[in-house]
């Protein structure tokens, strides 16, 4: 495989990462605090010199732009109602952490002792608490639970407004407490959310892992850099090969490991077009398997999400600034003054985490709220003073694929998330519609007559609701679980995170996830980037002793 490729000019290295995201900044950074081990740092996107990644609420701007967007689409979804839509994916440094909105959220407790429980040793929420510590850096000081310090900054919001304060009291209201504290391992509640930045500019892996080591003679980062597939060689992983900006195909060795940090849809796509997968589909796509893995691409988690929209009186919202271009000049002022105010919103400012119904043992449900309202996103916002209340399942039981598409590197995956696909998520799709009603029928938001704009006060039956959630629902960018961790037949990885067969490759990302977290998971993948680091560290050691 790799005669057709020339020597790289790069040499050899004891690690090559794959990816520079939230995983793969973590990785170049841990690693390279030994001296002696060499790094080479690939990323397929370009650097992150762009203005818009920078402003928080830049990811208007990021989403969807081809300068930091892969811009990948799902096949067209039977729970969508045959529709297909876009699937974000970062392509710059920091991956999605850079082009993502901000919200630090670890998940629960109950969903890493899940991890431990399918067999993953080391995993439970107790295992992997000292790496969500040993990552931050933590506004409101150290406790048992947080920690100061850390490369990753995680701050209080930096703007609030009386219409989600009021959304807040309704949740109250409705029987979901107060929650101080969203990461102690049970998120259940109402507040505003915790974000990654630091004076009130976007903190993504990035700026907190990798550009502060970047100049460190043991770390060579390529930007630009495509890996077209991986050198496989009497049963080991030995390298890869790729192309810088499109030019001449070239080959990297690795002494100890190739590590893919090339997320959940990269990763599985990557291992596909070097023959590691489903043999049989492989073979329909013109790949010849070298080594046989079912998991490969299967079991994709993600959360989808359903945006209600109620429009109010008497009590303003975001529609009516951003709309004006006075009070628009004024926002931009005061973030260029202060670094306050509405230009340092995420994607959303405040969260609700709850239970569908009584019966479910944890929250199971995620509200995301905005002081706003879009028909999509990057779409002009609504005329009219307006709020969004988007909910998804926590913990879906659909599942879906990535595949390949035959084995050209440039050839976008086929992503079938395969939503609303069992009658359990359906059944929490309809509990979340009635839900959302209850809370904003509730007293606190009473005198703003809030009036149902989507999907209708009409629309009432669970048939109508089905439909609705079709018609309204959309990813929030958590794919995860696409080369899952564990030991039964579909598994991809051990819990060490190294390829199931094959000796010179692990996989850290948001892929390796048997589970998907309870909520938002970019600081999971930052965790586990910490976690897969020690492994590879503690794998290196017992390695040489045994030499």
């Amino acid at each position: 495989m790799a005669d057709s490729a020339q020597t790289s000019r790069f040499g050899h290295y004891d690690y090559i990462i794959v990816g520079a995201g939230s995983a793969g900044c973590v990785l170049a950074n841990r690693l390279t605090e030994d001296p002696d081990i060499r790094v080479l740092l690939l990323e397929a996107g370009g650097k992150d010199d762009y203005f818009w990644i920078h402003m928080p609420v830049g990811y208007f701007k990021t989403m969807n732009n081809p300068r930091t967007d892969w811009c990948f689409k799902t096949v067209e979804e039977p729970g969508l109602n045959g529709r297909a839509i876009g699937y974000p994916r970062g392509k710059t440094l920091g991956g999605c952490s850079s082009i993502n909105g901000h919200i630090y959220m670890r998940g629960q407790a109950h969903d890493y002792d899940t991890w431990a429980q399918l067999g993953n040793v080391g995993w439970s929420w107790n295992d992997v608490l000292p790496y969500f510590l040993r990552s931050e850096d933590q506004e409101n000081g150290e406790s048992d639970l947080h920690a100061k310090g850390g490369p990753l900054a995680v701050t209080n919001m930096r703007t609030s407004m009386k219409l989600l304060d009021k959304v807040a009291e309704a949740a109250q209201q409705a029987g979901i407490p107060y929650k101080a504290d969203f990461n102690d391992g049970d998120n259940e509640g109402v507040n505003y959310f915790q974000v990654t930045q630091k004076n009130g500019l976007r903190w993504s892996a990035a700026r907190a892992f990798l550009h502060p080591v970047k100049h460190r003679p043991n770390l060579h980062l390529v930007t630009k850099a495509q890996v077209e597939r991986l050198v496989i060689e009497q049963g080991r992983v030995a390298g890869l090969e790729l192309r810088v900006d499109g030019g001449e195909l070239e080959t990297v060795r690795s002494n100890i490991e190739v590590v893919l940090s090339a997320g959940a849809i990269g990763s599985p796509h990557i291992l596909m077009r070097s023959g590691i997968g489903p043999g049989q589909h492989l073979q329909a796509n013109g790949i010849t398997p070298l080594h046989e893995l079912p998991g490969v691409g299967q079991n994709l988690q993600d959360h989808l999400q359903i945006r209600t929209i109620f429009k109010i009186s008497g009590l303003p919202s975001l529609n009516q600034r951003v709309n004006n271009p006075i009070t628009r000049y004024l926002m931009g002022l005061q973030w260029a003054l202060t670094r306050r105010g509405p230009l340092t919103m995420g994607a959303s400012q405040m969260g609700v985490f709850t239970r569908s119904d009584p019966s479910r043992a944890t929250a199971n449900l995620e509200y995301h709220l905005q002081p706003l309202s879009t028909d999509k996103l990057g779409d002009p916002l609504h005329k009219f003073p307006a709020f969004t209340a988007s909910f998804c399942n926590l913990r879906p039981t659909s599942r879906g694929s990535v595949s390949v598409d035959g084995p050209n590197a440039n050839t976008a995956p086929l992503i079938a998330p395969n939503y609303l696909s069992t009658s359990d998520d359906q059944r929490v799709a309809i509990d979340g519609f009635r839900l959302t009603r209850h809370i904003v029928g509730q007293p606190a938001l009473e005198p703003y007559a809030p009036e149902e704009v989507a999907p209708g006060a009409a629309v009432q039956s669970d048939e109508e609701l089905i439909r609705a959630a079709g018609d309204l629902g959309t990813t929030i960018f958590h794919p995860v679980g696409t080369c899952k961790m564990g030991s039964d037949a579909m598994a991809v990885v051990d819990n060490r995170l190294r390829l199931q067969g094959l000796a010179g490759l692990r996989i850290v990302d948001a892929s390796v996830m048997p589970n998907i977290t309870s909520g938002n998971t970019n600081a999971p993948s930052i965790m586990i980037g910490e976690k897969g680091a020690d492994l590879i560290k503690e794998d290196r050691h017992l390695s040489s002793q045994a030499a």
